[in-house]
């Protein structure tokens, strides 16, 4: 398959666009600082466009089989809209362009699962906090984000991680239209999990999940990751 990753350098956009070319394909990194990101391989193209240009969009996605979005940004109290018009004009590219196939990263964050299987005691003081203020911002984009995905007409997936850490390699993780496993995800599973389905139909027009369940972090390291994040 020949594959446009946008938020290609980020940390899950990275190990997708390694995995990617780790599988045999093609793949095209898009990314506003094309001379800065890290890797390279024979099969992989660096390309320069910002997914707020939407007339940047269209020429990257020439040939393409599909399409996957690792965007995201730090949680901020301001006003975030990367994720609600990056999809749009991701979108807006791809009927242009003819490519259907679509898988984006979103959140559990962003709904609630009542039914989570495991998560840790503090879960339940801490998520409420989180979803209301440093969070908030963030989920309110990525529901919106959620609804111009699944309103394109396009063959859409929706992937939903939990609190995101690395690991080095992949784990025996969790995934599918079940209920989070614990807290936690790992980008590398997230990756994984991305470039396994983009090239079947079983999980169109799905919302799904992945959880990590072996080497997770506590609960309080992903806080203090998360405030340090915000604060910097």
């Amino acid at each position: 398959m020949h594959i446009v990753i946008f938020g290609a350098n980020g940390g899950t956009g990275r190990l997708l666009c390694r995995l990617a070319v780790d599988a045999g394909h093609t793949a095209v990194a898009v990314t506003r600082h094309p001379n800065d990101f890290p890797l390279a391989h024979e099969r992989l193209t660096v390309a320069g466009a910002d997914v707020r240009d939407p007339s940047s969009l269209v020429e990257v996605l020439g040939g393409a089989d599909a399409v996957l979005s690792a965007l995201g940004v730090p949680f901020s109290p301001r006003r975030i809209d990367t994720y609600s018009v990056g999809a749009a004009n991701i979108v807006a590219a791809m009927r242009e362009t003819a490519v259907r196939r679509l898988v984006v990263v979103s959140s559990t964050g962003a709904y609630p699962y009542p039914g989570r299987i495991d998560p840790p005691v503090s879960l339940r003081f801490i998520e409420p906090v989180v979803t209301r203020t440093i969070g908030k911002s963030t989920y309110d984009d990525q529901r919106r984000m959620e609804n111009i995905i699944r309103s394109s007409g396009l063959d859409w997936t929706i992937v939903r991680p939990s609190g995101l850490f690395d690991l080095p390699e992949p784990t025996k993780y969790i995934a599918g239209e079940v209920d989070p496993v614990g807290s936690y995800t790992a980008r590398i599973d997230l990756a994984d999990y991305m470039r396994t389905i983009v090239g079947g139909p079983d999980t169109v027009g799905k919302t799904v999940v992945v959880s990590t369940i072996q080497n997770t972090p506590s609960m309080w390291q992903m806080i203090r990751r998360e405030a340090f994040r915000s604060a910097s």
